[in-house]
């Protein structure tokens, strides 16, 4: 990977990856988006089954909602010149007894700095669950629930999120601070950042 690669067949080279085959129940499928345009990059966990499965980012109940919480619509979304999805693996992990598995701790470390060089330094980063803030929130609190709580201080460049998960629905009912006060706060930064796009 030279320090000149394009983002083309940086792109090319990550679809094409198969670093942790061996560890993947489900056979490597790398999802990624980005363009050098991007000017939102979603730093989420893993693909699940569904997305493993049709090949498009976040095309589940979770990718739902994280898209009401941002207040994006589908096409903005999906559009790689607005929005570059970089999970924390790019492929589907397998499922544990509760969820699926972590994402493989190869990913990030081998894909994530070249990957990142290429987009916008002025972007602004979603960083979804425990595992996005562990690389990418480097002054976070001692939980995914404070460091969350805590979303003002990383605006303008980061957002903090929880997984938008369904199996969250408890950690909503228990926080509903964040979406009566972080959700419109964050949508209304996405949605700045959407509109100079």
């Amino acid at each position: 990977m030279g320090g000149d690669q394009t983002l083309a067949s940086l792109l090319t080279e990550i679809r094409a990856c198969t670093l942790c085959a061996d560890a993947l129940p489900a056979g490597p499928r790398p999802i990624v988006a980005a363009s050098r345009t991007s000017r939102i990059v979603i730093l989420g966990q893993a693909p699940g089954r569904r997305v493993h499965a049709s090949g498009i980012p976040w095309d589940d109940p979770s990718g739902k909602r994280l898209r009401s919480w941002l207040g994006l619509t589908d096409a903005q979304f999906y559009d790689p010149d607005l929005v570059a999805i970089v999970p924390m693996g790019f492929c589907y992990p397998g499922s544990a007894k509760s969820g699926d598995n972590p994402p493989r701790p190869e990913c990030a470390p081998t894909w994530h700095p070249p990957l990142l060089s290429h987009l916008p330094e002025d972007r602004l980063d979603i960083v979804i669950g425990m595992y996005a803030q562990k690389r990418y929130i480097s002054d976070r609190e001692k939980t995914l629930t404070a460091t969350v709580a805590s979303w003002r201080r990383y605006l303008p460049k980061r957002v903090v999120l929880p997984h938008p998960s369904p199996r969250n629905r408890h950690w909503l009912k228990k926080n509903p601070w964040f979406e009566a006060e972080t959700v419109p706060a964050i949508r209304a930064r996405v949605l700045e950042v959407a509109a100079k796009a």
